[in-house]
């Protein structure tokens, strides 16, 4: 008997995205810069590498976020105790979503997620540090 999915990826987003606050690549850039907002980049590091990072934000990788926000764990990041807002953001603005609304169950406030995550910050002109040496370029 194979298993029975009720909750499929876009329902999860959904179900998100009505709990949490979601800000878009406008309102992420007036924030940018403002020293009580701390960028949460939440891509794997090999997205990082391949596409470059937003100057200053603070890479958490998804897969453990919930070790770095959590003070109890040694691998707690310092910029989770910090009193500030919290603007978290991927690639396109899926993941993201996902976890906002795991670090606000976990207490974390305020905290917010980008619309269009890092692909939409690009578009828009947003300020970005590229890679040295992109993959297949010799």
């Amino acid at each position: 008997m194979g298993q029975k999915i009720i909750l499929g990826v876009d329902d999860l987003i959904d179900e998100a995205e009505r709990e949490i606050e979601t800000v878009s690549v406008r309102q992420a850039m007036e924030l940018y810069g403002n020293p009580d907002v701390a960028f949460i980049d939440l891509r794997d590091i090999r997205e990082l590498e391949r596409e470059g990072r937003v100057p200053g934000a603070v890479h958490c990788p998804r897969g453990v976020m919930e070790f770095r926000i959590d003070p109890k764990n040694p691998s707690h990041h310092p910029v989770f105790s910090a009193d500030k807002k919290f603007v978290f953001f991927c690639a396109g603005g899926l993941r993201s979503a996902l976890a906002t609304v795991v670090a606000k169950r976990m207490g974390l406030h305020p905290v917010c997620h980008m619309a269009g995550g890092y692909v939409a910050w690009k578009r828009a002109g947003g300020q970005v540090e590229l890679p040295e040496h992109a993959p297949g370029e010799d």
